[in-house]
């Protein structure tokens, strides 16, 4: 049997990353909640945190510091982020999926060891003390397909462990990346970028510049030529990792056409080599 014929015989699991511009509108993630209920299929919801970290350490005056849109993350910081993120956005979360009929289970790494992290050290390319920032090592499947075959939906909060009992604050895309590649071999993964853009621009202030699909090749001539502009690159980069990883497909588009986006009508879509680019 061909590895075509073998990835066609999986079942089909969406991974869904949304972040802050969606989490800081009650209204816009209502909307998506209700959207992401809807569809039926598999699924993961990876969530990011959003203004209410940061707004809860300035009344508790703790010092923020971010450095290319990462955040320091001293002592108190972590406890800050894991209050807001693995407590009350993540329950948030959970709770109007239920409300939408969506069974959902909210979890951080440490939960059933879905994550564990190793603490970012500064190295000789980046002498960046990051704080409790982690970069996963290991996603536990085991524990995570069962909750998927019973029909529960997976909401995951970007804090992770090391194992030895100390919290990370770890970077959502790259936890949704990492789920998303660890679960290859089971299903047919398809992996979603939700942010506040239409896709990946040409111009990064017009929605009409959408480019339709991109392959690591027109990848290198963008990045080569400068027409991508510098936040998008890490997520781009995240996105070929899970390619290059066994992942069928990533779409990066906006978070209100979510179901555009699962249908393959909208936003960005990346694949392999094989694919030719179009805007």
């Amino acid at each position: 049997m061909s590895t075509v014929d073998t990835i066609l015989q999986k079942e089909p699991l969406l991974v869904i990353k949304i972040g802050g511009n969606i989490i800081d509108h009650p209204a816009k993630l209502q909307q998506f909640l209700q959207d992401f209920a809807a569809i039926k299929a598999k699924k993961i919801l990876v969530h990011g945190g959003g203004k209410i970290a940061t707004q809860l350490a300035k009344d508790l005056g703790v010092a923020q510091e971010m450095v290319d849109g990462r955040r320091i993350t001293d002592a108190e910081t972590l406890k800050i982020v894991t209050m807001v993120y693995a407590g009350l956005i993540n329950k948030g979360v959970v709770a109007q999926l239920q409300a939408n009929g969506n069974n959902a289970m909210g979890f951080c790494g440490a939960d059933a060891n879905l994550i564990q992290a190793h603490k970012r050290l500064p190295n000789a390319s980046n002498s960046i003390d990051y704080g409790f920032v982690g970069d996963v090592d290991h996603v536990n499947t085991a524990a995570i397909e069962p909750l998927l075959e019973q029909g529960i939906s997976i909401v995951i909060a970007p804090i992770t462990h090391d194992g030895a009992g100390q919290l990370l604050n770890t970077n959502a895309d790259t936890i949704a990346q990492s789920v998303a590649t660890a679960l290859v071999n089971q299903y047919q993964v398809s992996l979603l970028y939700c942010f506040e853009k239409a896709g990946v621009l040409l111009d990064a202030n017009d929605d009409n510049t959408v480019i339709a699909s991109i392959n690591p090749d027109y990848y290198t001539t963008l990045k080569s030529q400068q027409l991508i502009f510098a936040g998008m690159i890490p997520k781009l980069d995240n996105a070929f990792t899970a390619i290059n990883n066994g992942v069928s497909k990533v779409i990066i588009g906006k978070a209100e056409s979510i179901q555009d986006l699962v249908a393959g009508i909208a936003g960005t879509t990346l694949k392999t080599n094989t694919i030719t680019h179009e805007q």
